[in-house]
């Protein structure tokens, strides 16, 4: 039996805020918007401040919870510019449709602002939001050069959105970065919820990649955290062993396939990991 975590730190439960009816802004590999609901016990006992999300991906956690207060951070740059874009209450001028010769040609044009060191621009984002909605299973891949290579999706029928202003009011006292995880500093009072990349040999989520070293960098900077901490991951062996011995508590459960490149959506092992609750 995994050991219990003894330090149990006091907190005084809060009412929630009401919850948000808007949706991830985004098509995310490995969304995790079906785990708010093992979340939200939690985040209620915990009475923390703040959520904490070292690898934010598509929000899908943060707008279930919906957090007065939040740090979300990412180590994916075009996607935290994104979400500066929409704080600021954003409206894509961009022509959008759904046709390879026009998903190719902003392909290219976005990778010629990488290039040129204008990818924190609006353009950027419009560019980065219609690749996300019209490339194949919704992925946000880069090649070792920092290029986006995602082939065309070669979807029926797109849905395009162009007016963001109503994340604005929500975005209000979220801060978006896109540092190195250990740069941040959770505190007593903040309750911090890790998703890293699944232990699997798809890592060019960013041009530099998440190894194994870097899993297990994460899952040690977690393990020091004073606060509580719920992480989890695809339940591969060394995963489970790994955070077995930092001392978190662990629970296995079936969780969706959203996304699978022979198209197979069998339910996969999902490690639930908690730790100061």
């Amino acid at each position: 039996m995994l050991p219990e975590n003894a330090t149990q730190a006091k907190r005084i439960n809060k009412p929630e805020p009401p919850k948000s009816h808007l949706r991830p802004p985004l098509k995310w590999a490995g969304g995790k918007r079906w785990i708010v609901r093992h979340l939200e016990p939690l985040w209620r006992k915990s009475g923390s401040n703040r959520l904490i999300e070292p690898l934010c991906g598509g929000l899908a956690v943060a707008l279930g919870l919906n957090p007065h207060s939040a740090l979300l951070n990412d180590i994916n740059c075009h996607l935290i510019n994104f979400y500066r874009w929409l704080k600021k209450g954003f409206v894509i001028q961009l022509e959008m449709e759904n046709n390879p010769d026009l998903y190719y040609a902003y392909r290219e044009r976005f990778n010629q602002l990488i290039t040129s060191g204008n990818s924190e621009s609006a353009e950027a984002a419009s560019l980065f939001y219609y690749l996300n909605r019209t490339g194949y299973n919704g992925l946000c891949r880069f090649n070792k050069k920092g290029f986006f290579n995602v082939p065309y999706g070669r979807y029926k029928k797109i849905n395009y959105r162009y007016d963001f202003a109503d994340y604005r009011d929500l975005f209000l006292n979220w801060e978006f970065r896109t540092l190195d995880f250990e740069k941040l500093t959770p505190t007593l009072n903040d309750f911090t919820y890790a998703d890293p990349p699944y232990d699997v040999q798809f890592t060019s989520y960013t041009a530099q990649g998440f190894s194994w070293e870097d899993q297990i960098r994460f899952a040690r900077w977690l393990a020091q955290l004073k606060g509580p901490v719920v992480v989890s991951n695809q339940a591969t062996a060394r995963i489970i062993e790994l955070y077995g011995e930092l001392g978190f508590n662990l629970r296995l459960f079936k969780g969706p396939r959203m996304i699978s490149r022979d198209g197979n959506r069998t339910p996969a092992l999902e490690m639930f990991a908690t730790l100061n609750i």
